[in-house]
């Protein structure tokens, strides 16, 4: 559906043809915004639809469903760009059939594995995503679960329950080998802030795609995944959702981790096997800090939404609240970028999409 009127249109003020920004040649600077209406109201808020009016031409109203009605194929048919967010549907075949002039889209949120499909990269449209800004935040929420799990913040809070624990019981494990698996936008993040942590971390890497001297430039030890799960007290997993990454935290190399051990997962939940980890966690051998699971939401009475040494957050680790406004930022800028003719700070490449998030 079409929402005009409901998130902003007003502040939608597209210019007439010829008479407001416009790119060179026949490239259309009309504006289509599709996501759902939820995030379009969090990630583009009144000021920044201003700012949209100001450098393109947007078409009034978002559309938050299918992007196959009668009227999505009208405001499709004029659009040059269009601005996706969560809730926007695959661009297929279909969809990009009633969009002879698209020539950009600019992705307010992170991946756009889900969106853009193999025909937009066959009609040679550019395509942006604000992936770097959402990393920001799942950074800073992967190395608030590193220090918790650190601190031992779970059982430390689950023993409070019976009573004020003894200092000795408060100290923690010395948990200090950090295994990063992934040297993905988030991983290099949490590389780097863990580099600056007062704590004294011991870093390990494994990717693939990095060698050992640009491990040692990210302050990091370049080790095989099973090497990295024999030595870390604390795993957290960054690496693309792929064929071949699923299950990469497996019941064999969970079972190689510590006893006392953390899993983090801020990446996808598919990476790592939810069984397995759900046995080792009920055993209380492991812990694990959750902000994706396979499956996504978890059914209802799954055993690790009660276990005392397992935190699992409904997917909130990337921008949330005042943060995606900043998504909506970088696109908007984005399509400021695409009228102008400048290079696009986050355009993504097709033969790079395998390895990304």
């Amino acid at each position: 559906m079409i929402t005009h009127g409901m998130v902003g249109a007003k502040a939608f003020r597209p210019t007439r043809p010829g008479h407001g920004p416009h790119v060179d040649g026949e490239r259309s600077a009309v504006v289509v915004v599709a996501m759902g209406a939820d995030a379009a109201a969090a990630v583009l808020p009144a000021e920044l639809r201003t700012r949209l009016g100001e450098c393109a031409e947007p078409f009034p109203g978002v559309f938050t469903g299918p992007l196959t009605t009668p009227e999505a194929r009208v405001a499709l048919g004029g659009a040059g760009i269009l601005l996706t967010g969560w809730g926007c549907p695959a661009l297929t075949e279909d969809v990009l059939g009633a969009a002879p002039r698209l020539w950009a889209v600019v992705h307010a949120a992170g991946s756009v594995k889900s969106l853009v499909t193999e025909a937009v990269w066959g009609r040679g449209i550019v395509v942006s995503s604000a992936a770097d800004v959402n990393a920001g935040p799942v950074a800073d929420f992967t190395l608030a679960a590193i220090v918790f799990a650190a601190k031992g913040a779970l059982p430390t809070a689950a023993a409070y329950a019976s009573g004020w624990p003894a200092f000795r019981d408060r100290q923690g494990a010395d948990s200090r080998t950090i295994g990063v698996i992934g040297a993905s936008r988030v991983g290099r993040r949490v590389m780097a802030g863990l580099r600056a942590s007062a704590a004294g971390f011991r870093i390990l890497l494994h990717d693939p795609y990095v060698s050992a001297a640009e491990a040692a430039a990210l302050g990091a030890e370049s080790v095989s995944a099973a090497d990295l799960c024999r030595s870390a007290d604390i795993v957290t997993v960054h690496a693309p959702e792929t064929p071949e990454t699923r299950h990469l935290l497996g019941a064999g190399q969970l079972a190689l981790i510590r006893d006392g051990g953390t899993v983090i997962n801020t990446a996808r939940g598919s990476l790592v096997d939810t069984e397995a980890l759900t046995r080792e966690c009920a055993a209380g051998r492991l812990g694990a800090f959750l902000d994706v699971t396979d499956p996504e939401p978890l059914p209802a009475g799954h055993r690790l939404l009660s276990l005392p040494n397992v935190l699992v957050t409904p997917h909130i680790a990337g921008a949330q609240g005042s943060e995606a406004r900043r998504l909506g930022a970088f696109a908007v800028e984005e399509v400021a970028r695409l009228v102008r003719g400048e290079p696009l700070l986050g355009q993504v490449v097709r033969d790079d999409l395998g390895r990304l998030a």
